[in-house]
């Protein structure tokens, strides 16, 4: 359907309008394998085309998506919702006025303190925004933005080291979780999962969307047949001896369950899919409970501290390469920069004044 870019003769509202139609697109666009409440999801659907009357309807339906398993919305929804508070602070503002300039001016303001890469996603979510725009106004007396946002101080940025743990804080965590008092009749499925994804580097998508057949349980591994980003696969694995106890409890639990959605590894009682907010909120009461704080609490940290360690261990990229299912060497490339040895090496290239004649 084609809309006019002024339809109500309230510039906000209009930007409000846009805003929510762009987002009702991303929400059916993005993976949606993890929802698991299809009833709201289709009540938010509704409710973005035609109930959402300010920016607080707005952040609370964006909320009950992300509630129910559309983590990826937030990536898009953030950045406009800021855009809206920015625009709403102008004394005078038309949507016809919105350019390159006045873009770069928000982005300047908005994302100073931001990490890079959260940089770049805003970035990102302006394009996209404007381009559906362009591509969805009524063709009779349309605007076209064309934004092209090209901004020379991101490009020059550099990214910020990731956050993780070093082998003792790993001991510290893994000691943690053994004694944390998770739900009892879900504490196996639930150490399980931070289990898996401490001791195999895995996204959590990656863990969630675990078919029970992808699962398979040699003599003494236990291997994992991984569906990573864009549908690219490899198997990786853990030692069974690692998991042996977690797992028979949970395996236990789970075929009490019926009909559970795709045969799915780990489910909720309905057999649904879990969230990723979920194992979210476990690993950073885990990590509060294991007195551990970093600058990132998420679930990335163990992700990142697995690569860091088998980079550590090993020197070999290309096996952290295939391990994480990254699909560039250079993705990868940010753990040498951990790498003490061969930090070592280039810092005493230069003999030390005091040892020459």
């Amino acid at each position: 359907m084609r809309y006019a870019l002024n339809s109500s003769g309230d510039e906000l509202k209009d930007m409000l309008l846009w805003i929510c139609r762009y987002l009702r697109y991303k929400a059916t666009t993005l993976s949606n394998r993890l929802v698991h409440d299809r009833e709201i999801f289709q009540n938010e659907l509704e409710n973005l085309s035609s109930n959402i009357n300010s920016k607080n309807d707005l952040e609370k339906s964006i909320k009950r998506l992300r509630n129910i398993g559309l983590i990826g919305i937030n990536t898009y929804a953030k950045p406009l919702l800021a855009l809206l508070d920015f625009l709403e602070k102008k004394t005078k503002f038309r949507l016809i006025d919105i350019d390159d300039e006045m873009l770069s001016d928000f982005l300047a303001i908005h994302t100073s303190t931001l990490s890079m890469q959260s940089r770049k996603n805003y970035r990102m979510a302006l394009l996209n925004f404007f381009k559906y725009i362009d591509e969805n106004q009524d063709s009779k007396n349309a605007h076209i933005f064309g934004i092209k946002l090209e901004i020379n101080s991101l490009k020059s940025l550099k990214s910020k080291l990731p956050a993780y743990l070093k082998e003792d804080e790993i001991k510290a965590f893994l000691s943690a979780l053994k004694t944390f008092p998770f739900s009892p009749k879900l504490r196996a499925r639930d150490m399980l999962i931070i289990l898996l994804i401490m001791h195999t580097g895995a996204r959590v998508s990656e863990i969630l969307l675990l078919e029970k057949k992808h699962f398979v349980i040699n003599e003494d591994l236990c291997l994992l047949h991984i569906i990573g980003k864009g549908g690219k696969s490899r198997n990786v694995a853990v030692l069974k001896e690692t998991i042996s106890q977690p797992l028979k409890a949970w395996l236990l639990t789970r075929n009490k369950f019926k009909d559970i959605k795709n045969d799915l590894l780990f489910c909720n009682q309905k057999g649904e899919a879990l969230s990723q907010a979920y194992v979210y909120k476990n690993l950073k009461s885990i990590l509060q409970y294991a007195g551990i704080k970093k600058p990132k609490m998420g679930a990335h940290l163990l992700r990142h501290s697995f690569a860091t360690l088998l980079y550590q261990k090993h020197k070999d990229l290309i096996l952290v390469q295939e391990s994480l299912g990254h699909a560039d060497l250079n993705t990868s490339r940010i753990y040498t920069h951990f790498d003490k040895d061969q930090l070592k090496i280039t810092a005493s290239l230069i003999p030390n004044v005091d040892k020459t004649d």
